[in-house]
């Protein structure tokens, strides 16, 4: 009995030590912010895409994530009203253990087959016009970070609505399995076929309907809402499709896909055994599923360094010709909570000595 309780008195504290050993090693930071002069504006490459961050009050701060063998600057900023301005803090990352995830890069309007239903129908930024507008965009802007990215991070990543479908488990690496080059011809061909058979047309908008005398707005706005993506204007089935990654990327074999029916502890789980604690988010829409689906930086950053490249998002833009100003409104309120980055301040440099952050 004796030996029996010594026994399980050492398991105890093996598992004791075990324990203290997994606890993260913590540091004191000092939160000294000093004031930048004549600050540039932020966001200021691609103002065709995203209106400049404009905020002259600016400070700076000493570097906040510092890995181990860090090869990647990332500067990045937030805004604090307590600081009663914008701070700049440099950042020190591996790149083995980040990864680049681009939220929701649907294939809308792209020539694959998925198309905005006629004669009103809504998906993705809502118009055939504004959906090409971002293809653009991802074809000059994302496309190209993720390509001077992909070999030296972690992780490539999408994420698309709904689960692993027959199609699209044979055309891209997921949780579960990556295809072979066979099968991903196969299942681009499936995917061709299912697209293009469909059916793309809903109602047309409603010729007249009744108001009330004493209520007539809000019975305006019942009848013809501002966005309506049901079953009436989208025909049924629509939102079933296996929705396609736009064509506007050069994917790779080895990038991965996220479906946000998966859930996020699927993905937490899948970043931490690939050994990734950082993250480079891009992606649509700011405003929306950027914020709030699967691989969005509501879930992400409880549990990993997350920062939002701020020129490769864009908002949606209701009531405008461009998404500047809504991204712009959109990433500077997530700067609250957030760090936000831009392309030009991510650097891959093996060389360079960790002190080297800014």
């Amino acid at each position: 009995m004796k030996a029996q309780f010594l026994r399980m008195k050492t398991c105890l504290w093996i598992f004791a030590l075990a324990s203290q050993c997994l606890v993260a090693e913590e540091r004191t930071y000092e939160n000294r912010i000093t004031r930048i002069k004549n600050p540039k504006p932020l966001l200021n490459d691609l103002p065709q895409w995203v209106e400049p961050i404009r905020e002259t009050n600016r400070f700076e701060a000493p570097i906040l994530v510092d890995d181990k063998d860090a090869d990647l600057s990332v500067r990045a900023w937030r805004f604090s009203y307590n600081a009663r301005g914008i701070i700049e803090i440099p950042n020190r990352l591996r790149a083995k253990e980040t990864a680049v995830i681009m939220v929701h890069p649907w294939g809308t309007d792209d020539g694959q087959g998925w198309s905005t239903p006629e004669p009103a129908g809504a998906a993705d930024f809502c118009t055939p016009e504004k959906n090409h507008l971002a293809g653009k965009h991802t074809r000059e802007v994302i496309n190209p970070f993720l390509k001077s990215l992909r070999s030296k991070v972690g992780l490539v990543m999408y994420s698309l609505p709904g689960k692993e479908d027959p199609i699209r488990k044979k055309m891209f690496r997921s949780f579960r399995g990556k295809p072979t080059e066979t099968e991903r011809a196969e299942g681009a061909k499936e995917l061709k076929e299912k697209l293009t058979s469909f059916h793309y047309r809903g109602e047309p908008l409603p010729p007249n309907f009744k108001v009330s005398s004493e209520k007539p707005v809000a019975d305006y706005f019942k009848h013809f809402k501002g966005l309506d993506a049901t079953d009436h204007y989208d025909p049924k089935g629509f939102w079933d499709l296996p929705i396609p990654l736009t064509i506007d990327l050069d994917a790779d074999p080895e990038d991965v896909m996220i479906y946000d029916g998966d859930g996020y502890p699927a993905l937490k789980k899948f970043l931490q055994e690939h050994g990734i604690r950082n993250i480079l988010l891009t992606g649509y829409c700011t405003d929306m599923c950027y914020a709030k689906t699967c691989a969005g930086y509501e879930n992400l950053d409880d549990d990993f360094n997350v920062f939002l490249v701020g020129d490769a998002t864009l908002a949606t833009f209701p009531s405008n010709p461009t998404p500047r100003f809504a991204t712009n409104a959109h990433i500077s309120y997530a700067a609250l909570e957030h760090l936000v980055t831009q392309i030009s301040w991510i650097r891959y440099e093996p060389s360079k000595s960790r002190t080297a952050a800014k």
